[in-house]
C-alpha cells in the first residue's frame, strides 16, 4: 500500500510506538523521537543514524533499523516486536 510513497522514518516511529505504548507511557519530546515512562529517552532511525539527538541526555538510546545486533546504547529496532 503506499509503494513508493511510504515515508520509512514514519513506517520505523509507528512500529516502535505501537510496541512499547502497550506497558509504557509515551510522549514526544522536543529532543528525541520518544520519551518512555519519564524517564527514557529513544530516537529511532537508520542504520547510519548518529548519536548527535542523544548526546547529553541521560538514559538516552538509538533504536535502529537494519541492524541484527545491539551495541552500546544501540537496539535494533526488530527487537521490540518481542516485547508486544
Amino acid at each position: 500500500m503506499g509503494g513508493e510513497q511510504t515515508n520509512i522514518g514514519n513506517v520505523r516511529e509507528s512500529f516502535f510506538l505501537n510496541q512499547v505504548r502497550v506497558k509504557h507511557d509515551i510522549v514526544l519530546s522536543d529532543f528525541v523521537d520518544f520519551r518512555i515512562s519519564d524517564k527514557y529517552n529513544v530516537d529511532i532511525g537508520g542504520r547510519n543514524k548518529t548519536k548527535k539527538q542523544i548526546v547529553g541526555l541521560n538514559n538516552a538510546f538509538i533504536v535502529l533499523d537494519n541492524i541484527e545486533v545491539g551495541y552500546s546504547n544501540h537496539i535494533p529496532l526488530w527487537v521490540f516486536g518481542l516485547t508486544y
